[in-house]
Order: structure tokens, then sequence, then C-alpha cells
């Protein structure tokens, strides 16, 4: 079986969704860029194929907030590629798209209506799971696959409401994804940057200072790793990508960078489980 897989990236047009894209066609991946602004992944597709020299680069239309959208763009992806084999969910609703200074300012709990508190977790939680549920069956019948999962870091999750609450469903859906799946070939994981990064998903108003955050390319390295089929057995990890050296062997590098999804150190707090 060849290493060259396809890939569809949510967010395909934001700054990490570009770096995810561009390590991966490296490697030979045919892929689909998916985002609301079809016009922006269109550029992007076209700025990546001309650098690379390919054409395995295509923009897809659409908002992972619908179902329809995630079926049509997983029906579209298979038409023109012939198979989908991996889902990598970095779309995402922040808090700047509420205030543009919601990164610093946080929301508050009377500005999260019903319709604000929807708007994170149809993106943030439900999307991923829509675009897993289309990209599934094939990925059964082919006995391989991958979901990559962006998630957030721990005190985002535990400080930024609701981003934080929607990302920390993610990672737990991720953990009993990968548990579900075991044995068939597909995996889910979870990848991160390690903390604020520099891309326009945080606001200029947030005032963080662009030099002090992470570069975009640190997610590059672990999910085009993960792509691998050095990667087969690695399920339910989370890797962040601010940690990964990439000057390292793939392996030691992902031994230095990663550790269980979710949060399995809780389970001594268990009192009573019941029998499996």
């Amino acid at each position: 079986m060849a290493n060259e897989r396809v890939a569809i990236i949510t967010g395909g047009a934001g700054g990490i969704g570009q770096a995810m894209a561009r390590r991966m066609i490296v490697d030979g991946h045919r892929l689909a860029l998916m985002d609301i602004d079809g016009d922006a992944a269109a550029r992007v597709a076209e700025a990546i194929n001309k650098e690379a020299g390919t054409n395995g680069v295509l923009a897809v239309g659409g908002d992972v907030a619908k179902p329809a959208d995630c079926e049509a763009a997983v029906a579209k992806v298979s038409d023109v590629f012939g198979q989908v084999d991996v889902i990598v969910n970095n779309a995402g609703f922040g808090a700047s798209r509420i205030r543009p200074d919601g990164e610093k300012n946080l929301l508050t709990i009377e500005e999260l209506t019903p319709e604000v508190w929807g708007q994170f977790f149809s993106v943030n939680i439900d999307g991923p799971l829509q675009m897993m549920r289309a990209a599934l069956p094939g990925m059964r019948e082919r006995g391989w696959g991958r979901v990559i999962n962006v998630t957030t870091s721990f005190f985002t999750m535990l400080r930024n409401m609701p981003y934080g609450a929607s990302k920390a469903a993610l990672e737990a859906a991720s953990a009993a994804w990968a548990k579900e799946l075991d044995g068939t070939g597909i995996t889910v994981n979870v990848v991160v940057p390690g903390g604020p990064t520099d891309t326009p998903f945080i606001a200029p108003e947030a005032e963080m200072d662009p030099t002090k955050m992470l570069r975009p390319g640190v997610m590059g390295p672990p999910v085009a790793w993960l792509c691998s089929r050095d990667a087969d057995a690695v399920t339910g990890q989370r890797f962040i990508g601010g940690k990964w050296d990439p000057e390292l062997p793939d392996a030691e590098a992902a031994a230095i960078a990663g550790s269980p999804a979710g949060w399995p150190e809780l389970a001594a707090a268990t009192v009573i489980w019941p029998d499996d």
C-alpha cells in the first residue's frame, strides 16, 4: 500500500491549516482544504500547488457546523481523489469571533447566550463528529484511516469559555473514539500547538505579542508522522507541536511530545466503576 494518502484539512485556509498542508504535501499526500471561506481556500490551494509543482491540493467550500456540508465535502473529495483516508479536524470557532478582544477580555457568563454557546459547540465538537461520520464508512472498508483532532492546552480549557469547554469535549471524545475504533486500522489522535499561535485566529485586539507566540509550522511534523505507516499502532494520544523536535527521529520526537489524550490520571479519583 502506498504511503501517499488523501486528507481533508478543515479550516484549511487558516494559518495552522496552511502550515499542516504545506508539510503534508512534501510527503506526496493529496489534500483538500475545506473552509467556510471557499474563496480563501481556493487561493491557498492555488498557492500551495504552485509552490509544490503539483495539482494535488483541492479547495472545498463548506461549513463543518452543517452536517450536509460535511457529507458533501467527503463525497466531492472522494469523487476527485478516489477516497478519503485522513480527516484533520482543525476548523475552530474562537472568542474573537464574538468580540475582537475576546482572547484577552474573556467572554462573560452574561454574554454566553444559547446562540453564542451553540456556535462554539457546533464548530468545535459537532463538526469533527460529522466529518468523521462522513468519512468512516470508506475508512472501515479499506481498514485504514486517520482522524486527527486539534484541541487546545489544558490551561485554555479551564480558562476560556466556551471555547475551552468545547475543546475539552473534543479531547474527551478523541480518547473515547480511539478506544471504540481500536483494532480497525483507524486511529484517533490529538495534536495541539502548546500555547497561543501566531495566526489570524487571534485578533490584533487581543494585544498578544506575536514574537512570543508559537509559529503555526510546529503542527506540521506531528501531523505528517501520524499520517505515515510508522504511526499505525498509535492511537488515543496527544502530541504537542511546540515540543516536537524535528531534528530527532520521529519516534523519539513523538515520545517526548506525546502523552495519552484526555486525562487518564484522573481515573485514580474513581471510587466505583461498572464492570466491563
